[in-house]
């Protein structure tokens, strides 16, 4: 019986290891970011640059907690492509909120061997500023 319980429960563990692994990071991502770097990270053309694949992105790891907070205004590369439209930061998100945020990135799109605890975030916010 036991045996028999088991192998119904199998297929139901095995599906949940692809499951999202940060699901307040989707959440804060979709209600977010998604509007402008689109649901899938690809960007909105030259106008907004791409999360997903970004060689920006892998470069600045210890400056994303401070432009998620106070936004961007910097002209940047990313992949080979000018973009100089301001990022509007996000100071609603606290310092949980955009370490989920950095780490549902970087597991969908980036560094996937990278993550980031909640006492990196907040290092690296206060070595910031406004």
């Amino acid at each position: 019986m036991l045996k028999r319980l088991l192998l119904l429960l199998l297929p139901l563990v095995l599906l949940q290891c692809d499951a999202n692994t940060y699901p307040d990071g989707a959440a804060a991502y979709k209600a977010y970011c998604a509007g402008c770097h689109v649901e899938g990270g690809t960007g909105l053309g030259t106008l907004i640059p791409p999360v997903a694949g970004s060689d920006y992105m892998a470069a600045n790891l210890k400056k994303l907690p401070c432009i998620i907070r106070y936004g961007l205004k910097d002209t940047i590369v990313v992949n080979g492509v000018v973009y100089s439209e301001e990022m509007v930061g996000i100071p609603q998100l606290n310092d949980v909120d955009i370490t989920n945020l950095l780490n549902y990135i970087q597991h969908e799109w980036g560094a996937q061997d990278h993550h980031y605890t909640l006492g990196d975030v907040r290092q690296l916010l206060s070595e910031c500023g406004e």
